[in-house]
């Protein structure tokens, strides 16, 4: 008898080519699956929309081409999902009968359904995506593998306002669970990327430039709530997800996925501010990121 995990893998071969197919894989989860999880789609269906509107889920014989690194990643979490949602099919007993630990995760969320079950699933399918595939990240521009490291820490922080908000956002660790429900609309305004980086691929311009058009409140959100407080969230992530290769990711506090550390200085670009050292203490930490003197070379149209 076919395997499950061959039975997904071949499932989203189908769909591997079609854009459109793979949006209607990824609902399909959610409406099909057993039980009733049509209202944990927002989060994932926003943050696929804003890839699918980029083109980087398009095939490589596409006219543009695609990304194969954003469309490897996409492949792990729908593989884990479709495997998952078989296995629950198959054998309703208290655990899968087969499967990754990655894909016990989705089991378990299908079984008990609840926002932490489901960021933990998700997050370690995603995370996995990231190990899994670096060497197809480094092969892409400064920019786009600034947005990958930027979408890591997003998906990293939410996890955390859920599952440990006073480690996320200290004093105002209340407001954590409320605004990141993955039933919730709310938490597109923590994993949209549309709202802090454009909708092209590949992003014309230098990463200086792109950061530096980035929506201010999400400037405040990266750079006076995560950036503090990044080795502390990556470690919880590490423990949280069973994945203790997680923490390399970062160069002394500074996001590293595919990036060089000659580079780490554009880390600091555009994190000057009284306004940023608010939000920091509010949160309860200090900024401890080195500022820049950079300043934009051109006037905001």
């Amino acid at each position: 008898m076919t395997s499950a995990a061959d039975r997904a893998r071949r499932r989203v071969e189908r769909v591997r080519n079609d854009t459109g197919a793979r949006l209607a894989l990824a609902r399909e989860f959610y409406e099909g699956a057993r039980g009733d999880l049509s209202r944990y789609v927002y989060a994932e269906s926003s943050f696929m929309r804003w890839s699918a509107a980029r083109g980087v889920l398009e095939p490589e014989s596409a006219d543009p081409p695609g990304s194969p690194w954003w469309r490897a990643v996409n492949e792990v979490l729908l593989r884990d999902k479709v495997e998952a949602a078989l296995l629950t099919a198959e054998a309703p007993g208290p655990a899968p009968a087969a499967g990754s630990r990655r894909v016990g995760y989705w089991t378990g969320f299908i079984r008990r359904p609840s926002p932490v079950r489901w960021y933990r699933a998700h997050n370690a399918s995603i995370v996995a995506g990231y190990l899994d595939h670096e060497d197809l990240a480094a092969r892409e521009g400064d920019v786009e593998r600034f947005m990958m490291n930027v979408a890591l820490i997003r998906v990293l922080q939410t996890h955390a306002m859920l599952a440990d908000p006073r480690l996320a956002l200290g004093p105002l660790a209340f407001l954590g669970p409320r605004l990141v429900d993955p039933r919730h609309r709310s938490v597109q305004l923590f994993l949209d990327l549309g709202r802090s980086f454009p909708k092209v691929y590949p992003v014309p311009g230098t990463v200086e430039a792109v950061v530096l058009d980035e929506h201010p409140l999400a400037r405040m959100l990266d750079c006076g709530v995560i950036a503090p407080r990044l080795a502390a969230l990556y470690a919880f992530a590490a423990r949280a997800l069973d994945e203790p290769r997680l923490p390399s990711l970062l160069d002394e506090g500074v996001p590293a996925y595919a990036w060089p550390r000659a580079d780490r200085a554009v880390w600091f670009v555009g994190n000057t501010g009284p306004h940023l050292n608010a939000v920091a203490r509010a949160t309860g930490v200090r900024l401890r990121w080195p500022r820049t003197p950079f300043r934009r070379p051109y006037p905001r149209p």
